[in-house]
């Protein structure tokens, strides 16, 4: 029997990318899925213009911007399918993208799978957020199969293995439903940037499983909520990168590795400071002072996910290098060289 399947895409005033990007997720050659459009109070018509061109689609507007999270959150309750597919607005998909990406959900342990991510713009480079699948170094620090840092590599068949991953890209996610219930859906307070990341980390830490698909690729513009290079994107990175490890890191992490971590953030601090980037360094300070006026909030969250049957623990898809060591001293640019596979 076919899975069935909810695509749900969050927009906010981007007429332009779901005319650019919907087609292609309309033409899907999947014969069980539906299309839901969660719409965070667009005033650029694109409600109207979706049930003009694609009725086919179900609509959902919100009385505001609830975000990437709250967005996603609330469209679930009107989402029919086994398995969640959160899609970005500005993702363009191949017709056969959705059944081997469903396909990987046949092992039981998988609870999120994520296809293989390119950009839109350089069609055969990875895309910086997602590529072929995350992981988290030693210290807590995202990268990912395909790019690590600024480096983005092409694609050269070099990473079309399925892998078990620690997280899987927000770009294009799959979800089990009842995965996604049960583990507490996307926590609000991140807004932007590692609530993906932050869901997949208590996902392991209940003993499932994420996974990449390379047989399903999709193809993605990025930056369109908040784009590279932007202050507020690095201040939501580093945020919520404290809020993830504090609530789902096991004690011994913490007491060996917190503090180191902390110096890293600061270097990274005075190195944006070092080049001149002024905002980038006072981004990294606000960051850390609202990590520390949410401690509370935060540590709350890391007693509730008890009540989910979720103890913080270490994953072993945490790889043990420090990809700050290796790519800034040791040259290492790719996750081949990092890792040696």
């Amino acid at each position: 029997m076919t899975r069935s399947v909810s695509v749900i895409i969050v927009t906010w005033n981007a007429l332009k990318h779901l005319q650019n990007y919907l087609p292609s997720v309309v033409d899907t050659d999947y014969e069980n899925f539906e299309i839901i459009i969660a719409d965070n109070a667009s005033s650029d018509g694109s409600a109207d213009w979706i049930r003009q061109h694609y009725p086919q689609c179900r609509i959902v507007t919100y009385p505001r911007n609830y975000g990437y999270c709250g967005g996603n959150n609330r469209a679930v309750e009107y989402a029919s399918g086994e398995i969640l597919v959160f899609l970005n607005n500005d993702v363009e998909v191949n017709p056969g993208w959705l059944s081997p990406l469903v396909k990987t959900f046949d092992d039981p342990k998988v609870a999120v799978a994520q296809p293989k991510i390119r950009s839109w713009n350089e069609q055969n480079h990875f895309e910086y957020a997602g590529a072929a699948g995350g992981y988290l170094d030693k210290y807590a620090y995202p990268f990912c199969r395909g790019r690590i840092f600024d480096t983005v590599e092409e694609d050269l068949g070099q990473y079309d293995n399925p892998a078990d991953l620690f997280w899987a890209s927000g770009a294009a996610f799959a979800i089990r439903k009842d995965r996604f219930l049960e583990a507490g859906r996307f926590d609000e307070l991140f807004r932007f940037h590692m609530e993906e990341v932050d869901l997949c980390w208590r996902l392991l830490n209940s003993g499932y499983k994420i996974r990449f698909s390379p047989d399903s690729l999709v193809f993605h513009l990025g930056g369109g909520s908040l784009p590279m290079g932007s202050a507020r994107k690095t201040y939501f990175n580093f945020r919520n990168s404290l809020f993830m490890i504090w609530k789902n890191a096991d004690t011994e992490w913490l007491k060996r590795r917190l503090m180191i971590r902390f110096c890293l953030d600061g270097i990274a601090g005075f190195y944006a400071l070092l080049k001149g980037n002024f905002s980038d360094f006072t981004s990294i300070i606000k960051a850390h002072f609202s990590f520390y006026f949410h401690w509370r909030t935060i540590h709350r969250k890391r007693l509730e996910n008890r009540k989910f049957g979720i103890s913080p623990g270490r994953p072993e898809e945490m790889i043990d290098i420090s990809v700050v060591r290796n790519y800034f001293i040791d040259k290492k640019r790719t996750f081949g060289e990092l890792v040696g596979r």
